[in-house]
């Protein structure tokens, strides 16, 4: 299967593997462990908003940081630009904050518990993220708009059902 075959699998399997489940640590437990095994990433897993920081939630991997500050890191900025950020090498992402020598890049994309409405847009706000799903490759220039496309949908999926 190429990559998008394998995303479209994938997000057909989350749905029926967390439909009607409202516990956001089960949800997030689940997912990861679904991504990590069918994509085969170096590391894979949730940080939470909790007051004004990113702590660490579900993951598949290493062991990995605790605490995240607003901003900081490509967590942090992915949270607080509210909107996706992929890092081709993160030794040259400004900040970067290297819980593993083994990663080399990196997708992190926001989990949006509600939007703020603009008339008919809704308008993503970093007040709106209740988590960020961050994904670690041990190979540069791994992720791409595929990856980007599929793991927004699957981090909609699971703000949906998170529970908010």
């Amino acid at each position: 299967m190429n990559k998008t075959e394998k995303y479209e699998l994938l997000t057909s399997q989350i749905c029926s593997l967390i439909a009607g489940e409202t516990d956001a640590v089960a949800v997030m437990s689940n997912v990861a462990a679904a991504i990590h095994q069918t994509m085969g990433f170096w590391w894979t897993g949730f940080y939470r908003v909790v007051g004004d920081e990113l702590l660490l939630g579900p993951f598949q991997g290493p062991v990995a940081c605790m605490h995240i500050a607003f901003g900081k890191g490509v967590c942090g900025t992915a949270w607080k630009q509210a909107s996706t950020v992929i890092v081709p090498d993160v030794e040259c992402f400004p900040g970067h904050i290297a819980c593993s020598s083994e990663s080399r890049s990196e997708i992190v994309v926001p989990v949006f518990g509600k939007c703020t409405a603009q008339g008919d847009v809704c308008q993503m706000d970093p007040k709106d993220v209740v988590g960020v799903l961050d994904i670690d490759s041990a190979q540069l220039d791994t992720f791409d708009e595929t990856d980007r496309r599929y793991l927004e949908e699957i981090c909609r999926i699971v703000g949906s059902q998170w529970g908010f």
